[in-house]
């Protein structure tokens, strides 16, 4: 007698459609956020100390500006695409550098990064009399790659190597020594004390289109290498020894996304001096909204880090007519209250 085979069960097809429905929602939010940007993009060109109309702007888009609206204008387009450029940065550096060091609280401001990057840039308008956003980037990116080098060793040293909150410590403690540093650079320079001081409140008032070419080659560099880093950066959130279970050439893939990260930082904090909080803020808001897959972490830190920048920029503008405020005193005012909720719920004795 023949004996058949038990009928096999049919392959669930549950799964896949999971993830083709995860995908389009990802997508869905993805569009949003750029548009968003793209709406946040058009009010910094068309508000300000003084608001101009559609006509203005389309002319100032259209050819050499004639008016006083259109010369606004034309001032803004460039103000406007740094304020995107650099928040792309800067919340693209915080999700590589919140996916390497596996600590939620990873920024370049609270890890010292700015303020390293800041110090170089001093010291080198100090002593060696530079002037160009290009020199400015080489001198940031070292003075970042530096700190940051030196905040992993110092938060890795003692019992149970690093945590969370060692590193945290570490970049605090790091980042008021070297403020230090820059004021006592600063302090008997008179000739360069004032725009210093300007520079390191950190703003985008002052972008034009040459500085942004200069800086524009870099930004590239860094959001590619945090690209090509992003399926590693996923498995290293399972723990190195897993990750290279699976295949991850742990010590490279860790060196080339915080590379990325530092080549990010130093860039923006060149153009726009240092500002905080972007780098932390962003990547945990978009992971409320897409998870943690680094895939699609990264390009929405990159446009809610440019979402946001931007609406600070605008901001600062509307609340101090004629005045405004830096874009980075907007920031630290969103991100001060958002980190200390951050600590608050990750509880910081078990950190």
């Amino acid at each position: 007698m023949t004996t058949q085979a038990p009928p096999q069960a049919p392959t669930s097809p549950a799964p896949t459609a999971h993830r083709r429905r995860s995908a389009r929602a990802r997508a869905g939010w993805l569009a949003a956020l750029a548009l968003l940007l793209a709406l946040l993009m058009a009010a910094s060109v068309a508000i300000g100390s003084r608001d101009v109309g559609l006509d203005d702007v389309l002319a100032a888009f259209a050819g050499s500006p004639e008016g006083f609206d259109q010369a606004a204008v034309a001032k803004r387009i460039p103000r406007t695409l740094l304020a995107v450029l650099a928040g792309a940065a800067l919340g693209v550096s915080g999700a590589a550098m919140q996916g390497v060091t596996r600590n939620p609280l990873a920024d370049p401001g609270i890890l010292g990064v700015n303020t390293g990057a800041t110090l170089a840039v001093v010291v080198g308008i100090a002593f060696f009399g530079l002037t160009s956003a290009t020199s400015f980037v080489w001198v940031a990116i070292a003075g970042a790659a530096a700190t940051a080098l030196a905040v992993y060793t110092i938060g890795s040293l003692g019992h149970g190597g690093t945590t969370p909150l060692k590193l945290a410590l570490a970049g605090a403690a790091t980042g008021a020594a070297l403020s230090s540093l820059v004021t006592a650079v600063v302090l008997p320079r008179g000739d360069i004390a004032g725009g210093v001081r300007s520079w390191q409140i950190g703003g985008v008032g002052g972008g034009t289109f040459a500085s942004i070419e200069q800086v524009l080659p870099f930004l590239v560099a860094g959001f590619a290498l945090c690209l090509l880093t992003a399926r590693g950066l996923d498995s290293l959130a399972l723990g190195d020894e897993l990750a290279a279970g699976l295949g991850e050439r742990v010590a490279a893939m860790r060196a080339v996304a915080s590379l990325g990260a530092v080549v990010l930082c130093g860039a923006a904090t060149a153009v726009t001096g240092p500002i905080a909080f972007v780098g932390l803020v962003v990547p945990h808001a978009c992971r409320l909204m897409i998870g943690v897959d680094h895939r699609w972490l990264i390009p929405f830190s990159a446009i809610a880090g440019a979402a946001l920048l931007t609406a600070s920029d605008v901001i600062g503008r509307v609340v101090a007519r004629p005045a405004e405020l830096d874009v980075g005193i907007v920031t630290a005012l969103v991100g001060a209250p958002f980190f200390i909720m951050i600590v608050r719920r990750q509880k910081v004795r078990a950190l």
